[in-house]
């Protein structure tokens, strides 16, 4: 019998793996292989395609990659990659929970809402940055507002015109310019860190909270000492996705920038 299980087994592993044996050939080949092509000729001096396939290989080690990082430009990128990481992570992730917190009281309209907030990721980063880009058009000011300032204009709250987007102004290596790209991408992508929250937060069994309503907890309470321990694998999980999410970005940014 056991003989007979262990055969069973062994087909069972033979047929999986030929089954997935294509994947990982794919991702051998179109992922890892490519990696390992791109690092190599990274560590290189080659300046065409057709040399490096003949072989023409001159080793330089880390050089292009302290000439990269010394490179003023990408200095900046690295900076507004970081700032927009940091922010977007934190933004979905506040927007989201205090989103899924308010769905989760059962209150009248709850499910018109939570609909409403999970629209903005059926669409597109490209048509995400074409509707922020009109709301944030700063217009020639003070003469002729576009978009949010034109609002301020009628509502006589000129104070609170800016360049938006357009601004060439920085802080701590920030450029304010990205205010309104984390804007539109929180915007986007909170309504999934809402419905990942809520998610966990109907998933919390009311025994719990009973118990410790039961033992005079207050609302506050029962949240961060019951309810957010239990969703600390959620926001892990969040953060790991959005991070991934804030490095192919690059549609909203050209989208609403430019550039």
């Amino acid at each position: 019998m056991e003989v007979f299980q262990i055969k069973r087994k062994t087909k069972r592993g033979i047929i999986s793996f030929f089954i997935l044996s294509p994947t990982f050939a794919a991702i051998g080949i179109f992922v890892y292989f490519f990696i390992g092509w791109t690092s190599r000729t990274s560590l290189s001096n080659w300046n065409s395609f057709a040399r490096l396939l003949k072989g023409e290989f001159e080793f330089v080690g880390l050089r292009n990659y302290f000439r990269l990082f010394e490179d003023p430009r990408f200095q900046t990128d690295l900076w507004n990659t970081l700032y927009f990481t940091l922010f977007f992570i934190l933004g979905c992730l506040l927007l989201g929970i205090v989103l899924a917190v308010l769905i989760d009281r059962n209150l009248k309209g709850s499910s018109v809402f939570r609909n409403i907030y999970l629209f903005p990721m059926a669409l597109s980063f490209v048509v995400t940055g074409a509707v922020w880009r009109w709301i944030f058009a700063p217009g020639i000011l003070p003469s002729s507002p576009q978009g949010m300032n034109l609002l301020f204009n009628l509502v006589g709250l000129d104070f609170f015109q800016w360049k938006w987007f357009t601004s060439t102004e920085s802080f701590l290596n920030f450029n304010i310019a990205l205010i309104p790209v984390i804007i539109a991408a929180v915007w986007q992508m909170s309504g999934y860190t809402m419905a990942m929250y809520l998610a966990g937060l109907r998933g919390i069994s009311q025994d719990l909270v009973e118990a410790a309503e039961v033992d005079g907890a207050t609302g506050w309470q029962i949240f961060w000492k019951i309810k957010f321990p239990i969703l600390r694998p959620i926001t892990l999980s969040a953060m790991i996705i959005l991070g991934h999410i804030s490095l192919k970005i690059f549609d909203l940014v050209y989208a609403m920038t430019g550039s």
